[in-house]
C-alpha cells in the first residue's frame, strides 16, 4: 500500500513587530532587479537540540531563498560579529559588509521532545527588527521548518506568497528508450525525499493535486483502459472516477475540490466534461466536432481554458461554464496547448509549437501581453507555484546520438529568468510535474 509521508503540522505565533521600511521590498516582477543580501547566522541551539539538525534549517532556508534569484546570501566567513536572540545588531558593522537583511535564529528542544524554532529578521538599513515568528514541529520535520521559515521571510521581502512549503508530483520515467517505465512520484519543490506513488506495472500520466492536498487525480492504463482515477494520499487507496463509456483523461480538480473537468472520447469525438465528485453525475461543457482537451479552471471555478481545433488549429479558448460562450484567446503564429491558469488568475501560462521549437510562456487571460519564458526541442506541462510567480514545467533535449531522450523538470519566474533544474536521482527522467498548494 502506498501512503504517504505525513509532517505533524506547524504551529505558527507571530509576534508584533514593527513596521517595515517601504524601500525594503523586492520588486519580484521587474526583470534584473538586484538581488538584497541577507546574512544568516549560525542558529543557536538550546536544550540539547541537534547542532546539524540546525545546519540543515540553516541550509534549507539558504537554499530556498538563493534559488529565486531574488536574494543574495552573504558569505559566512563575512559575518563581523555573532548576535544572540537577546541582544541588538551592531547595525554598522552588518551595513559595511553590504548585508540588508540580517537573520537570527534559535532551536530549542522541548519537553515534549519536540523543536521550537525562533527567528527574528532584521532591517539592516532601518535598524529595525521587521518579522520574528516562533514554529514547532517534530524532530523529523526540520526540512520543513526550514521551508516555512524560508517562506516567512520571502512573504516579509516581497509581500507575496512563498511557495517553499510545496511538493510537486510528476511522472518519473526509468530505463531505456525503448522500454521506458512511467511511475507517478511525488518529492519536495527542491528535489527532496523523491518517492513513488504508483508501481511499475501501469502506465500513467497527467497527475494533479487536489486543493486540500488530500488526494491526486490522473490518468491510468489500467489493465489496458485509460481512465482517470483518485488517490488517496493519506491511505494510498486508489479509485476510478467513474464508469464513462469511453477514453478519458486530462483530469484536473475544480478550485473547492468538488468537480474534475476532463476529457472523454465519445463516437470519435473529443470533448470536455465535467464530473460532480459528491453526485456522481457527469455533465458534458463542449460542443461540435472539434477536439477539445487540456481543461483548465480559473481561481473562482467559473471559466474553464482549454484547447481546441475548432478554429483550424489548435489554439485556447476560454468557457464560460454557467453559459456555455465560448472565446478563442490565442491568435498568434503556431500551435498553442496545455493552458494553466494561475492561482491569482493573472496569467495563463501555455505551450507553444512553432518554427519546429517549443515555448512555454504566459499571457493575460484574455489572450494578450504574451511573453516567452523559455524555449526548446521539446516543452510542455507548465504548471503554476502558489503566489504565481514561477512555472514548473519539463523539457525533454535529445542526446548527441540523437536516440535517447533525457527529460528535466525546470521551474523558471514570470520575467524568463532564472531558469533551474530540479535536481532527480541518477536515471530519473521527470515528465508532467504539478506543483502543489501550500502545505496544510
Amino acid at each position: 500500500m502506498i501512503k504517504r509521508i505525513l509532517m505533524l503540522a506547524v504551529a505558527i505565533f507571530a509576534f508584533v513587530v514593527p513596521a517595515a521600511r517601504a524601500e525594503l521590498k523586492v520588486d519580484i516582477v521587474a526583470g534584473g532587479a538586484e538581488p538584497i543580501s541577507v546574512a544568516i547566522q549560525k542558529f543557536e541551539v538550546a536544550n540539547g537540540a541537534s547542532a546539524t539538525d540546525a545546519a540543515t534549517i540553516r541550509s534549507v532556508v539558504e537554499a530556498d531563498l538563493k534559488r529565486t534569484g531574488l536574494f543574495h546570501i552573504v558569505n559566512h566567513d563575512a559575518f563581523p560579529e555573532f548576535v544572540k536572540m537577546d541582544a541588538m545588531p551592531a547595525f554598522k558593522s552588518w551595513t559595511a559588509i553590504k548585508a540588508a537583511v540580517l537573520v537570527q535564529s534559535k532551536l530549542t528542544k522541548t519537553a515534549d521532545g519536540k523543536y521550537q524554532l525562533d527567528f527574528y529578521v532584521w532591517d539592516v538599513a532601518g535598524q529595525e527588527q521587521i518579522e520574528a515568528q516562533s514554529l514547532s514541529a517534530s524532530k523529523k520535520s526540520v526540512r520543513r521548518l526550514g521551508h516555512i521559515m524560508a517562506d516567512a521571510i520571502y512573504e516579509r521581502l516581497t509581500g507575496e506568497v512563498g511557495y517553499f512549503d510545496t511538493q510537486i508530483v510528476f511522472i518519473a520515467e526509468t530505463g531505456p528508450i525503448d522500454r521506458r517505465t512511467k511511475r507517478m512520484a511525488i518529492m519536495d519543490q527542491d528535489g527532496y525525499g523523491m518517492r513513488y506513488l504508483s508501481d511499475a506495472k501501469t502506465f500513467v500520466m497527467s497527475p494533479h493535486f487536489s486543493p486540500n492536498m488530500q488526494s491526486i487525480v490522473f490518468l491510468s492504463y489500467y489493465n489496458d483502459d485509460p481512465m482517470v482515477w483518485i488517490l488517496d494520499l493519506n491511505t494510498g487507496a486508489q479509485r476510478r472516477l467513474g464508469q464513462f463509456g469511453g477514453m478519458n483523461f486530462a483530469p484536473r480538480f475544480s478550485p473547492d475540490g468538488t468537480r474534475v473537468a476532463l476529457s472523454l472520447v465519445k463516437n470519435g469525438i473529443t470533448h470536455i466534461y465535467e464530473y460532480d465528485i459528491e453526485n456522481n453525475s457527469l455533465k458534458q461543457l463542449t460542443t461540435g466536432d472539434s477536439i477539445n482537451t487540456s481543461p483548465s479552471y480559473s481561481p473562482d471555478g467559473r471559466k474553464i481554458a482549454f484547447n481546441s481545433d475548432r478554429s483550424g488549429s489548435q489554439q485556447i479558448h476560454i468557457l464560460d461554464i454557467e453559459s456555455g460562450a465560448v472565446e478563442r484567446i490565442t491568435y498568434g503564429a503556431g500551435r498553442y496547448a496545455t493552458p494553466a491558469w494561475s492561482p491569482d488568475g493573472q496569467f495563463i501560462a501555455f505551450t507553444k509549437m512553432a518554427d519546429d521549437t517549443f515555448y512555454v510562456g504566459v499571457m493575460a487571460p484574455s489572450g494578450k501581453n504574451e511573453k516567452i519564458l523559455a524555449g526548446g526541442w521539446f516543452m510542455e506541462a507548465p504548471s503554476w507555484a502558489p503566489g504565481s510567480r514561477r512555472v514548473v514545467y519539463y523539457e525533454t533535449e535529445r542526446t548527441d546520438d540523437n536516440i535517447e531522450r533525457v527529460s528535466h523538470i525546470r521551474s523558471v519566474d514570470i520575467t524568463g529568468q532564472n531558469i533551474y533544474d530540479i535536481d532527480l536521482p541518477d536515471g530519473v527522467n521527470g515528465l508532467e510535474p504539478t506543483w502543489s498548494p501550500r502545505l496544510p
